[in-house]
């Protein structure tokens, strides 16, 4: 049974944090910070030595969230990084390196993205966020938040470069669509469940569109602060956010259940 009563010798029922303004915002950062960290490592180094150092970091921070024994901000945050950043070399690498349509590699990803929910609710008959309290669960978490991350990075891309709506149109279009699961669960009772992820794929294409926007060159419709300069920024925000909420402990779930 579910109480909202903290208690010695319980322990949370989820690793993942409350979903409030602050995550929203760390979520927004983390997937500009990504786009940029991304960009910037892919175009200043070795892509095949960027790709392999930013998955064996990836690696060790899933592995650090999935041993860890409840949801400690740091540490999720930095898994969502990573899978932020090793998400858009992903997706990127199969645009560049395979000469892939972003296209067709937004139609794969969003593929790979239904049979992940389809498999999970077919396991666990829930893709609620708040029950994420076993290893199961978990992985079919983060495999799903890596599959968002690299479907709207190809989708971003796409509308940015193939239809051509550049950075600044796209960001203003998906921040009206990342606002409109949340309007039609209280006007139209939408599930929550299904407008949580519809929003939560929508702010990777949204951060990254943005990150984009202030990174790139006039000469690409941007305003050229660079992409070290947005990364760097952005980085800053998140560590100042994450500490903030660590301190606070305003994203902790607070229902409990018994060992």
């Amino acid at each position: 049974m579910l109480i909202n009563i903290k208690h010695r010798g319980w322990r949370t029922l989820t690793k993942v944090p409350k979903i409030t303004i602050y995550f929203w915002i760390l979520k927004l950062l983390s997937t500009a910070m990504g786009e940029a960290t991304s960009d910037f490592f892919v175009h200043h180094i070795n892509p095949f030595i960027a790709v392999i150092v930013s998955g064996i970091v990836l690696g060790i921070s899933i592995y650090i969230q999935l041993k860890s024994k409840r949801y400690i901000a740091w540490v999720y945050w930095f898994a969502v990084v990573m899978v932020s950043v090793f998400g858009t070399m992903a997706a990127d690498a199969v645009h560049i390196v395979l000469q892939i349509p972003y296209a067709a590699s937004t139609i794969f990803y969003g593929i790979m993205l239904i049979i992940t929910f389809t498999v999970w609710y077919v396991s666990e008959k829930t893709l609620s966020i708040h029950s994420i309290h076993t290893i199961r669960r978990e992985i079919f978490y983060w495999a799903t938040v890596f599959f968002t991350f690299a479907l709207g990075t190809a989708t971003g891309d796409m509308t940015a470069v193939t239809f051509g709506w550049g950075y600044l149109l796209s960001g203003i279009i998906f921040t009206i669509l990342f606002f409109t699961p949340g309007i039609a669960t209280l006007k139209f009772k939408l599930n929550p469940i299904l407008a949580f992820w519809i929003s939560y794929t929508l702010t990777r294409p949204l951060g990254a569109s943005f990150a984009d926007y202030f990174g790139v060159s006039h000469n690409f419709g941007g305003l050229g602060f660079g992409r070290a300069t947005v990364a760097i920024t952005l980085t800053i925000f998140i560590i100042i956010l994450v500490i903030y909420v660590s301190k606070t402990k305003k994203d902790v779930q607070s229902y409990y259940i018994a060992e």
